[in-house]
């Protein structure tokens, strides 16, 4: 389903609604809230802005660490939509306590709330991610992280900006609380739309107790070492977004000499950025996750964060600028632009994570998987709070310097996960192939079966075959390779990553032969899809070879379905072995290719004959 679809849809509308009404409503509180301490509460309260306004902010961002992990186990133990519905409630009370706090100008009451709607959304968050897979199935999943990504950070640009406007009309005490409080209500009539979701199997019972379920959620965490090391990378993101937001309205008025209309478009550039690169992933991912699009992302964030200290100016007018001379600077459109493609490329980076993170995590521990994340999102933007005032106070850096850190740092942190987490190298590497190089066509994928053990057969046309079907199947592939081909220079370390399983002939080294067969039996005991080109080596002339027996000791030693798989248009590209042999200059480049797949065989019809059989009908005379 496309992303219009979803957006338009009874299960996703309501419950988009409902974050998006949240967000914007949070951050109408919490800026209108501040700009009222910082120039008007001073004198209400006995210390002093400075004190007043880290404490703000500490008490709205101090119950994501403490009760982050018992919101993830409340919501893996119940109902999410009665979980959201009963957190909406609850809004609109805090709501109406805020609105007549704002009237009344109890500004310690108001601190008090704001720790309060802290943890209302710290509640609000697991249950929130949560609730997607079971809205949504494995398809549309990507696509609703990203209209969930671009609707929060749209949500908190608005909300930042109408609690800016509000505090300076008249009457603003009033205005403020009739706004929250029927936003408040707006959300909750969203969530009352909200399908109704099946409580999760094998669910904990809910017991209080912060710190035993912190402490428990974090080891659940570390389980996983690709969701462990995805949920860094989110809070990495997270790190980096909050040092730039920080930084903003010095940076405008010191470095780029601008008013606070130049703040504004800069978080607008930002936020917006954000909201296009979520909705781009979705477009380029083809309606899966897309894991590849995780190095697009932190490659563009290093890049762009290194162009943004190149386009600070050298000097600046003595009077601070407006939004339009900004623009008429010289430097103006260009710091805006590359705001901008650190957005998208931040939008590029998490909503896979955001995907995954939901999609691998178990069921029955999924909220609690959302709940460490936040619990390391929000150590992230505490430290990133520190390292602001180490770089910039204590070193002595300029804001320009401190991003170009960020951007150096954010590439260190990058190659480190990737190094961690070979998949996400695995990805990148195949989806660039199968989207420059060669621009791969498939049909019938759908019978590759969405979860259990399968084996994958198909004709071996080239040196990329692999890499070719690993990019168009939606699930993670273990592929069985000739040994010579596994140990190809430079290429080996992705055939590594990939946990590709090497064969040779059993004369040839038969203690290789027979581990294949065992890594084989593992791999499909344990669930995954197995693909084995049964030919047992490239084609040399175009055509199909005989398939080998090795295919039916597999089915015989595990009975699985087999999907026959056929290659169209390689031959005679550039790593076929058309011509004079493969990697030839003359060898064709950007080629248009097919991938076809046809209905599944069961194990008891499965034979070398009848599988190469179907593999020449679904290739044709297309080679």
């Amino acid at each position: 389903m496309s992303e219009r679809k979803i957006i338009n849809s009874r299960r996703f509308l309501p419950f988009f609604l409902t974050q998006a009404l949240g967000a914007f409503n949070d951050n109408v509180f919490k800026n209108s809230l501040m700009l009222l301490l910082a120039f008007t509460a001073a004198s209400a309260l006995p210390w002093s802005t400075d004190v007043t306004m880290n404490l703000a902010a500490g008490l709205f961002i101090l119950p994501f660490l403490l009760f982050s992990a018992t919101a993830g186990t409340l919501a893996d133990s119940m109902c999410k939509t009665r979980l959201v519905r009963l957190l909406k409630l609850t809004e609109i009370v805090l709501m109406v306590l805020a609105a007549v706090a704002f009237y009344l100008q109890q500004y310690l009451l108001l601190l008090g709330l704001l720790f309060l709607m802290g943890t209302q959304s710290a509640f609000f968050g697991p249950a929130k991610y949560a609730i997607l897979p079971q809205l949504l199935n494995d398809k549309e999943l990507l696509a609703g992280n990203a209209w969930v990504e671009m609707g929060t950070f749209i949500a908190i640009l608005l909300g930042t900006i109408v609690g800016g406007l509000l505090v300076g009309v008249p009457y603003a005490a009033l205005w403020i609380g009739g706004l929250l409080i029927l936003f408040a209500v707006l959300g909750y009539i969203a969530s009352r739309a909200v399908p109704e979701v099946g409580q999760v199997d094998n669910a904990e019972r809910f017991q209080f107790a912060p710190l035993k379920q912190t402490l428990k959620t974090i080891k659940i965490s570390y389980a996983n070492r690709t969701l462990y090391l995805s949920i860094m990378a989110i809070s990495w993101f997270w790190f980096l977004g909050a040092s730039y937001l920080t930084q903003f309205p010095n940076f405008t008025k010191t470095v780029l000499g601008g008013d606070n209309t130049v703040v504004t478009a800069l978080l607008v550039a930002f936020s917006v950025g954000v909201g296009i690169g979520s909705m781009l992933c979705e477009r380029l991912s083809d309606n899966r996750v897309e894991l590849g699009m995780v190095p697009l992302g932190s490659i563009g964030l290093t890049v762009f964060g290194c162009s943004l200290y190149f386009s600070a100016p050298q000097l600046i007018s003595a009077e601070l600028l407006g939004l339009g001379a900004f623009l008429n600077s010289g430097y103006g459109w260009w710091v805006l632009i590359n705001l901008t493609m650190i957005g998208v490329s931040g939008g590029l980076f998490i909503v896979p994570l955001y995907a995954l993170l939901q999609k691998r995590a178990e069921p029955a521990q999924r909220a609690r998987m959302i709940a460490a994340n936040n619990i390391f999102n929000a150590l992230f933007m505490v430290v990133s709070a520190i390292a602001g005032i180490v770089f910039l106070a204590v070193l002595g850096l300029t804001i320009p310097e401190y991003f170009l850190i960020l951007a150096i740092m954010n590439a260190v942190v990058a190659c480190y996960v990737y190094s961690q987490v070979p998949e996400f190298a695995l990805r990148f590497v195949t989806y660039l192939l199968s989207h420059t190089l060669y621009r791969v066509k498939s049909q019938g994928l759908d019978h590759i079966p969405e979860e259990g053990a399968a084996v994958l057969v198909a004709n071996h046309v080239s040196y990329v075959d692999a890499m070719l079907i690993a990019g168009a199947v939606r699930r993670p592939v273990r592929f069985v390779m000739e040994k010579a081909i596994y140990d190809l220079p430079v290429a080996n370390w992705l055939f590594r990553a990939a946990r590709t399983i090497p064969i040779c002939s059993k004369q040839k080294d038969e203690q290789v032969y027979e581990a294949a067969f065992a890594a084989i039996r593992h791999e499909l005991a344990e669930g995954n899809l197995v693909c084995i080109f049964p030919e047992g080596r490239l084609t040399k002339t175009g055509e199909i070879d005989n398939f080998r027996p090795g295919i039916e000791r597999i089915i015989a030693e595990s009975p699985v379905p087999v999907v026959p798989m056929a290659l169209q248009g390689l031959w005679g590209s550039f790593f076929s072995h058309h011509g004079k042999g493969a990697f030839k200059l003359k060898g064709r480049l950007w080629s248009k290719i097919s991938l076809h797949a046809s209905k599944a065989v069961p194990a008891a019809a499965a034979n070398a004959a009848e599988l190469e059989r179907q593999v020449r009908l679904l290739r044709g005379d297309s080679k």
